[in-house]
């Protein structure tokens, strides 16, 4: 059940992404670490890592799981 639960989060965070102007298979933190490594605004990492405060390094973490392809199945990663 986490699973699936883990993945509807997922969808939903990557939609919400897109519809901010954001890439359709980009996480919200993965957005906003690749605005901050482009150097053009450093708010949204911050607030994301505020708010998860819990996890360390949130947005950076988010950022290297996709250049990794980690959040695709296992049979389609490199």
């Amino acid at each position: 059940m986490w699973r699936y639960l883990k993945q509807v989060l997922i969808a939903f965070d990557q939609l919400i992404n897109a519809l901010l102007g954001g890439w359709a298979d980009e996480s919200l933190s993965a957005h906003a670490w690749r605005q901050h490594l482009e150097e053009k605004r450093d708010w949204p990492y911050q607030l994301i890592d505020t708010l998860l405060f819990f996890d360390d390094n949130h947005c950076r973490e988010s950022y290297e799981s996709e250049i990794e392809r980690n959040q695709l199945p296992p049979s389609m990663r490199g």
